[in-house]
């Protein structure tokens, strides 16, 4: 079974992001043949700043590799070192009709918050199904709000299939229903857009900030407190145990702490957590020699595989 995931080099992460998605995709390596790149193409849509997004796609290559990505046991690349991605972006294009584009509820969301129309976020489904296709991947993990573009990537495929035969292997998409939403500062989702988020590798001094900074109600000391409506409870279940679990619910029943005590019981766990993967994101921020090494081998296998899809495809529409 073959697993593939694109990730946006968006700069900073948070611990929304790794418990909503990059967890998950670590742990894919260990459920079948995982494929992952930084979709570095998909990045132009939002970013025209050329050394912004030369750091994002060093920084996100960088955070997934120290957070578990295994070239060995993954192929791991950068969207743009496999061109032939973009010549079945082309094919395709010619299967795609205008009105299944128009439907994408992305585009549609996208340009009614301001952002810029162009084609290039017009045709992100078909450059996505693109992605998915070349590699014949037969699971897509998504979040809901990518359910429809591989829903596309689907109908593009059926629609090659149609004229030129049995080619394109149809994928299905993977939610996890069980991913709960990673509470943000505020309570709300934490989001970037939001201004709520906890830093995955911010500086201590910041990290420390952003969870002091959590909202809570204004119980006192000698109040007794509900972790069941508490947003610093809720985070510290990303975190503890069964055993820490139960003994903070004790605590949170006991009067003569306040909710700063609990913020500083949650920083230690999230420093905690992190520490191992700080350290070795230090060494391959220090190394970027290392770094691009590991993306070329990674390229190297995901393009071996997409040049024999290409020359399928090329055959099969007489090129």
């Amino acid at each position: 079974m073959r697993i593939l995931s694109g990730i946006q080099p968006s700069g900073t992460i948070h611990i929304g992001n790794y418990f909503g998605m990059i967890k998950k995709m670590i742990e894919a390596q260990n459920d079948g043949e995982l494929f992952a790149f930084i979709a570095s193409y998909h990045a132009l849509t939002s970013v025209k700043d050329k050394a912004l997004l030369e750091k994002n796609i060093f920084e996100a290559s960088v955070n997934f590799l120290a957070l578990g990505m295994d070239p060995e046991k993954s192929t791991f690349w950068v969207q743009s070192d496999v061109k032939e991605v973009l010549e079945l972006y082309w094919i395709l294009s010619n299967h795609t009709s205008m009105g299944l584009l128009e439907r994408a509820h992305s585009y549609k969301d996208k340009t009614a918050r301001g952002i810029g129309a162009n084609h290039g976020l017009f045709s992100y489904p078909v450059l996505m199904a693109a992605d998915i296709l070349i590699y014949d991947s037969n699971i897509v993990p998504v979040g809901k709000d990518q359910i429809q573009h591989v829903e596309m990537a689907r109908d593009i495929a059926i629609s090659f299939n149609h004229v030129y035969g049995d080619i394109l292997v149809l994928p299905e998409s993977k939610v996890d229903e069980e991913v709960s939403t990673v509470p943000g500062t505020d309570g709300a989702k934490m989001s970037k857009s939001y201004g709520n988020t906890i830093d995955m590798f911010g500086s201590k001094k910041g990290v420390k900030k952003q969870v002091m900074g959590i909202i809570t109600d204004s119980k006192e000391l000698d109040d007794v407190k509900d972790h069941t409506t508490c947003n610093v409870y809720k985070l510290c279940e990303l975190f503890m145990n069964e055993n820490e679990l139960k003994q903070l619910q004790q605590r949170y029943a006991t009067p003569g702490e306040g909710y700063g005590h609990f913020k500083l019981s949650l920083l230690d766990k999230i420093n905690e957590h992190f520490e191992p993967y700080t350290k070795r994101r230090e060494h391959l921020l220090n190394n970027p020699k290392e770094v691009k090494e590991i993306l070329d081998f990674g390229a190297k296998k995901a393009r071996k595989i997409a040049s024999a899809k290409m020359e399928i495809i090329r055959n099969a529409v007489g090129l």
